[in-house]
């Protein structure tokens, strides 16, 4: 199956970071994924530029309520700190998150992203690497964390911020593959 099979998730809500959406997102489209936003958000979501800064908004493509694991190849979870802290605490995402673990698809997750990992048991045992504020709630969810642009453990695919998002969009270029 080559990238241009391949549909995926982007789950995402209020306070995303727009970059860390929009070049994963690019690079998928580029290689002919089909890619769809997936959040609690209904209508439009608001993307941010760091915490402070609006940037674009985006439409929900597909409500995290409907969405199903058997309906994508991979997930992808761009971080924002407002994003990631709100998707933690959404039921939904959460469990949406756990189905793509249990279904051994890829998984992918930038920034302050891995945080809903640690929210839904996922992050025990794994090698990954996130925004280096939320390396203390990884390691103490058991996660075996470490500084590096990009970690792939088994199909888990993790970076720390933008600056690595060139290495990010590769790593799952390549899980696609």
């Amino acid at each position: 199956m080559a990238i241009s099979d391949k549909k995926i998730a982007f789950l995402l809500t209020n306070g995303v970071e727009q970059v860390e959406l929009t070049s994963p997102r690019a690079a998928l489209d580029e290689a002919g994924a089909t890619t769809v936003i997936v959040s609690p958000s209904e209508g439009t979501l608001q993307a941010m530029e760091g915490d402070w800064e609006h940037a674009e908004k985006f439409p929900v493509d597909v409500p995290v309520s409907e969405a199903s694991v058997e309906d994508f190849d991979a997930l992808v979870l761009p971080g924002g700190t407002l994003n990631a802290d709100a998707l933690r605490l959404d039921e939904n995402a959460v469990e949406l998150v756990k189905a793509f673990f249990s279904a051994d698809k890829p998984v992918a997750a930038i920034c302050h992203a891995p945080w809903i990992l640690a929210e839904a048991g996922l992050a025990e045992g794994r090698k990954l690497t996130s925004f280096i504020s939320t390396k203390t709630d990884l390691i103490n969810a058991g996660a075996d964390w470490t500084d590096a642009e990009v970690v792939v453990d088994g199909n888990l695919i993790t970076s720390r911020n933008p600056g690595d998002l060139e290495a990010f969009n590769a790593a799952i270029s390549e899980k696609l593959s």
